[in-house]
């Protein structure tokens, strides 16, 4: 059974932020601490030396898309009442959805380098090409927004301009070198402010200064600033209705465990003043064997849900439609990509974490199952966005496809 955590909200106080480089990544018990830091590594880096461990290799998937024909929408399971189908294929390593308010979906991705655009009614077309890793995409007032590797643009008006997109506009470019994590994730929060990750560039590392931290800057770029840091590698997140308190999923420490460190659902509530824990502390329960010593997890903001060990979860999104059961109104949907580290395939799936009143999560429900087939992959469900009309779309890196997940009673 998997076990939830509630929020502790017990966030050491923060370095005071500065308008570039951030929130400072200093030890936050002080300057005393050993300024230890390791140089960016790669997904096998600290793999022990073991007949067990050295099995374990990332997952290849296939070298082409998958076509519509043989996506397996067969294996797919929802609840009763629910339905899934091929919203749209052919898209290499689809990853991040956004979709506008005419009901144009956007696609960006992080090994193919492009961006897609799905008008309503219509079929997938390119219309960037030759980006760096442009996973991190973001709607408001009619104009795209695109996080690269190095940097944030801008693509106004896009709607009106799909078929001859306009240049992109840089609005940002200091975001981190290292390679490790370098794939953005993009929001605009309830106060139009754009939200971008800047990941651990590492499995387990100190922090140099501007790492672990999410961002917050205005539209045009200026007076970014961290609002939160120890977070390790996030590629999902999203505000809360009614309190605007952003959640993120959390990708934890490889090679300390097949079973530890779990994934994690973290919340912050109090801008600018809370550390999540990385590369101190894991799940609010243990220090960690090497960075650990010294610390108590008392020292931390505690995650509010476990999502499962090396589960990868990726895009969530609250679910702000009208088509599915009340139930499921304000809860939040997140796609569990599923580990490549771990013997076991759990994952590979989407999932419902149901919240109170408060905010905390009370109970995390499988949603959409059925992508691992005798411990292998068939799919890998990466991001979830909410149509016009309430239904909700699920991305797939390993097909290269769109599913729509709509409900009939």
């Amino acid at each position: 059974m998997m076990k939830l955590l509630y929020a502790a909200l017990l966030g050491a106080p923060l370095a005071a932020l500065s308008a570039h480089s951030a929130l400072a990544q200093a030890d936050p018990k002080g300057p005393d601490a050993p300024a230890q830091v390791r140089p960016a590594d790669g997904p096998l880096a600290g793999r022990p030396e073991t007949a067990g461990a050295q099995r374990l290799a990332p997952a290849t998937p296939p070298p082409l898309t998958t076509a519509a024909a043989d996506l397996p929408l067969g294996k797919i399971q929802v609840p009763d009442g629910f339905k899934v189908e091929v919203f749209a294929s052919g898209i290499n390593n689809a990853r991040t959805l956004r979709v506008s308010d005419a009901g144009t979906v956007f696609v960006g991705n992080w090994q193919g380098n492009n961006v897609w655009a799905i008008p309503k009614g219509g079929e997938p077309r390119m219309i960037y090409q030759g980006l760096d890793w442009p996973n991190g995409l973001a709607l408001h007032g009619g104009d795209l927004y695109i996080a690269e590797h190095h940097r944030i643009a801008k693509a106004a008006d896009i709607e009106n301009n799909l078929d001859n997109p306009p240049e992109l506009e840089e609005i940002y470019a200091d975001l981190g070198e290292p390679r490790p994590h370098g794939w953005r994730f993009l929001a605009v929060s309830p106060d139009e402010k754009l939200y971008v990750s800047n990941s651990a560039p590492c499995n387990i590392c100190a922090l140099e200064e501007g790492f672990g931290e999410v961002r917050a800057m205005n539209l045009d770029g200026s007076d970014a600033k961290a609002v939160l840091r120890g977070m390790r590698n996030t590629v999902g997140f999203d505000f809360h209705p009614a309190t605007g308190d952003l959640y993120f999923t959390d990708n934890q420490r490889d090679w300390l465990s097949e079973d530890l460190p779990e994934d994690e659902l973290n919340r912050m509530s109090d801008i600018g003043s809370q550390h999540f824990g990385f590369p101190f502390c894991h799940n609010g329960t243990f220090t960690d064997p090497e960075f650990g010593w010294g610390y108590s997890c008392d020292d931390f903001t505690d995650p509010v849900a476990l999502l499962g060990p090396h589960t990868a979860p990726l895009g969530m999104r609250f679910y702000n439609g009208d088509m599915f059961p009340d139930d499921y109104k304000g809860q939040i949907f997140i796609a569990r990509h599923g580990p490549w580290n771990r013997s076991e395939k759990i994952g590979g799936d989407v999932v419902v974490a149901h919240l109170d009143d408060n905010g905390d999560v009370t109970e995390i429900q499988p949603f959409l199952t059925g992508l691992i087939e005798n411990n292998e992959y068939i799919g890998r469900p990466v991001d979830v966005e909410v149509m016009p009309d309430g239904s909700l779309l699920v991305s797939d890196d390993w097909n290269g496809a769109v599913y729509r997940v709509s409900y009939g009673g």
